[in-house]
């Protein structure tokens, strides 16, 4: 079965479902997730980190609620982060890890926590400086042969990594997640987005918003005036930035409130050259060369 594609206007994070205490019983949170299906949105971004596996394992339990979900949600989750801000004391190091044996059991416990047959989409969450391309590679590659996995990608990887992965596979990686936002455009001028759109990556951006820092100062007052011209909310033309981009890059929202998910769905679906360089001339500070 080939992987799928992310056609929708963006994916919804699921990095904050676990400090929304309303949302755990699971038949509530199986409302919700039908509620977003039915406008179109089926792509759910997890990673077994986020709330120290909680909100796979919340997500998991509403699917198994309510079965019929499991057959229209489209799932991408992310491992590789060990013992993520340990406690102080604990002896425990944050750090990375690609072997086979980790990402085996990564791969297992997210099937068996979010309650699904198959994760669409598995992403190497950081780069391991530690890895052994060929062990890595080997284990995606039997993922995917295994119908565990639709494809496999990575997050927030140099294309010098990415590429020594990608040499020792038979699959091709399919899927690329980096911090993008007009804050942040860093990948938008050292070449790596260029990078992965060549390498037929489809882009994924997390933190499109910026967490919020976008909706002040210059930008804000920037996007105000758009948004005002556009008939449409500010973090509407945030993330019509980010698609207007080339291969469309698909924005990753962290926010879970119905409300703000309806007015970020309320906008084009790309922006005008004038406006797109007036706000990336308001993040930077001075217009293009």
């Amino acid at each position: 079965m080939p992987a799928a594609t992310f056609d929708v206007p963006f994916v919804l994070g699921m990095m904050r479902l676990h400090e929304a205490p309303a949302m755990h019983a699971p038949e509530q949170l199986a409302d919700w997730i039908e509620a977003h299906l039915e406008q179109g949105l089926n792509w759910f971004d997890h990673a077994d980190i986020y709330g120290s596996n909680q909100g796979e394992t919340l997500f998991g339990a509403a699917l198994k609620a309510r079965p019929a979900l499991a057959r229209r949600v489209h799932i991408v989750t992310k491992a590789s982060i060990a013992n993520d801000n340990p406690a102080p004391g604990s002896g425990k190091v944050k750090h990375y890890n690609v072997s086979p044996a980790y990402l085996n059991s990564a791969i297992d416990a997210s099937l068996g926590r979010l309650n699904v047959e198959r994760l669409d989409h598995f992403l190497i969450h950081r780069p391991d400086l530690l890895m052994n391309a060929e062990a890595t590679g080997r284990v995606l590659d039997d993922a995917i042969e295994a119908g565990k996995i639709g494809a496999a990608g990575i997050s927030n990887h140099l294309p010098s990594q990415w590429r020594r992965l990608q040499g020792a596979m038979h699959h091709r990686l399919s899927a690329n997640q980096i911090e993008l936002s007009i804050a942040h455009t860093t990948p938008l001028f050292d070449g790596s987005f260029d990078d992965l759109c060549a390498d037929g990556h489809a882009p994924m951006a997390w933190s499109p918003l910026a967490g919020g820092q976008l909706m002040q100062g210059a930008v804000g007052d920037c996007l105000d005036k758009w948004a005002t011209k556009l008939e449409c909310a500010p973090s509407a033309l945030a993330l019509a930035w980010l698609r207007s981009l080339p291969n469309s890059p698909v924005p990753v929202i962290g926010s879970v409130k119905h409300d703000r998910i309806s007015d970020m769905l309320n906008g084009p679906a790309t922006l005008p050259p004038e406006a797109w360089y007036e706000l990336l001339e308001a993040a930077r500070g001075h217009c293009v060369a």
